[in-house]
């Protein structure tokens, strides 16, 4: 596998797994992954929340580990980076809002490259306004931020992924082996 910079952009209450392992995972194999967070800098910490699917109506959360950014965001420069990865949790709510955030996000489908989203990224793929004519799963709670975006919501099994052109997304950290597998191959195209 040939070694690919990777942006990922996440924030406090991002969600533990659906950050450190893909994080891990990306740097297992040989690629560079730079974590970053609006305001933050090379060192500084994001807090990150544990979703579990315990039966009830909604996913519970409890609190996570410190996750430790490795760069700083205002360093970033989006066009140095091959591909982009979107955790999910709570911080994609708040960084929809952030108009760099959604600037870059934006570049990524602009130059065609690749894109992994899980679970509550959608929203700031909706927020990008990229979402128009492609297939998006998502947790199931993003369905109209999807639709009213004008994607196809794809209702799959949590533990399963999609490939739309560039973009790959999946529901939760379950679907990790899939969402992760998909993603390499975008990488490698």
């Amino acid at each position: 596998m040939s070694n690919k910079k990777i942006l990922m952009i996440t924030g406090d209450f991002t969600e533990d797994y659906e950050t450190m392992v893909p994080f891990q995972a990306l740097m297992s194999v040989g690629h560079t992954v730079h974590a970053v967070c609006p305001d933050k800098k090379s060192g500084d910490t994001v807090a990150t929340a544990i979703h579990d699917f315990e039966g009830d109506q909604t996913y519970t959360e409890k609190p996570g580990h410190r996750f430790a950014l490795n760069a700083t965001f205002a360093d970033i420069k989006v066009e140095d980076y091959d591909a982009l990865v979107i955790p999910g949790g709570r911080a994609p709510e708040y960084l929809r809002l952030n108009k760099t955030v959604v600037a870059m996000v934006k570049h990524f489908f602009d130059t065609n490259k690749p894109v992994a989203a899980v679970c509550h990224g959608a929203q700031l793929l909706a927020a990008a306004g990229v979402l128009e004519g492609r297939k998006c799963s998502a947790y199931p709670a993003c369905q109209p931020e999807v639709e009213l975006a004008k994607g196809e919501f794809m209702d799959i099994p949590v533990d399963q992924a999609v490939t739309d052109g560039n973009l790959v997304t999946a529901p939760a950290w379950p679907a990790h082996p899939a969402w992760l597998a998909q993603f390499y191959v975008l990488l490698e195209s």
